[in-house]
């Protein structure tokens, strides 16, 4: 993430990025404002590899453009450091996957010593909120979708079974979307943007809010019940939809040149195919979880019922089109959330 305080110093320049302004012995160098961007970004990680995707989602933030369009950037910062592409001073290109700085560059920290590190908390946390609020969207659409196809029979009132139904939702959803995206933003950033870490990150958080979620569900029901729940989801659900949900985000930053419908509907699919698979393999998402609570304690009020697909309870084809929609409505929000977030928190 791009700093706003503290100098970067390299050769005969001084770069400011609070002041906006490059300048070469004390005289300013004329830079525009979204190439004096990509060149912040250069000195902050000086030493190391900036791809082409970080370019166009912390200085194009998202925008889309052409690869000549960031090679027409590095032109002009290479030409106003007076660089030279083959035999680079400051600018290195790394043939097909972006460019460093290689000069060494030495930072003035003494106004805010913490920025780099605050700026980094500040850009997972931004994630770890976007895709909360992704997460519980989804919970929300989840739950009006199980009244909508008859898979949960109001017992006590449609009006109190919906608004337990989404409430819970809309928890486990915030929990998850948290956990999630979070994961995955923090382990990128650990490992510099690596794009597998990305995808690892999330399936730790999916795993990590998998496995609490069931142990706290068990626990719970033990306390007030004495009786386990069954078989609810768990760890290796969120594991795999975790993982997914990485994937998503990581085929979202690369197509910064599609459209909305390009970056978002990878989210949906994937999610989608993941759910199918959790269900075909016995696992659980939300509603599955739900029929196992309604066999294992008959006297609630809770009925699950798969009659609009011809089956007594959650049979096996209600069973997969509700955790194929969880799946794609969990990844597919909350790869959108983040998109958003991104672009609205102004990753500068």
């Amino acid at each position: 993430m791009m700093t706003t305080t503290g100098t970067y110093s390299f050769g005969p320049f001084r770069l400011d990025p609070a002041d906006r302004r490059l300048t070469r012995d004390g005289a300013p160098v004329e830079v525009s404002a979204r190439y004096l961007d990509a060149l912040i970004l250069l000195a902050g990680e000086s030493g190391r590899l900036v791809t082409k995707d970080r370019f166009m989602d912390e200085v194009w933030r998202g925008v889309p453009v052409t690869d000549e369009a960031l090679t027409q950037c590095i032109r002009s910062l290479r030409r106003a450091l007076e660089d030279d592409a083959t035999a680079p001073r400051y600018i290195e290109t790394v043939p097909r996957h972006g460019y460093r700085m290689i000069a060494p560059v030495d930072r003035d920290r003494s106004d805010n010593p913490d920025t780099p590190l605050s700026g980094d908390i500040a850009a997972v946390a931004r994630d770890a909120v976007s895709g909360a609020i992704g997460g519980g969207l989804a919970g929300m659409v989840a739950g009006l979708g199980y009244l909508a196809l008859g898979l949960v029979a109001p017992g006590i009132g449609t009006a109190s079974t919906l608004l337990v139904l989404i409430s819970m939702n809309l928890l486990l959803g915030l929990a998850a979307g948290l956990a999630v995206c979070g994961g995955a933003a923090l382990a990128a950033r650990l490992a510099h943007e690596a794009a597998h870490w990305t995808v690892i990150g999330g399936a730790l958080g999916g795993l990590v809010i998998g496995a609490l979620g069931r142990m706290i569900g068990n626990d719970l029901f033990f306390l007030l019940f004495g009786r386990s729940p069954g078989a609810i989801t768990g760890a290796l659900e969120g594991l795999v939809l975790g993982a997914a949900t990485g994937v998503a985000l990581v085929l979202a930053v690369r197509a910064h040149r599609g459209s909305a419908a390009r970056r978002l509907v990878p989210g949906f699919l994937l999610g989608g195919a993941v759910g199918a698979g959790i269900a075909v393999a016995g696992g659980r998402l939300m509603a599955g979880s739900l029929a196992e609570l309604a066999a294992r304690f008959p006297n609630t009020n809770l009925r699950i019922d798969g009659a609009l697909f011809g089956e007594s309870g959650l049979g096996p084809i209600a069973s997969t089109v509700a955790t194929t929609g969880e799946g794609a409505l969990f990844c597919g929000c909350a790869v959108a959330a983040v998109l958003v977030g991104r672009r609205l928190g102004g990753t500068r």
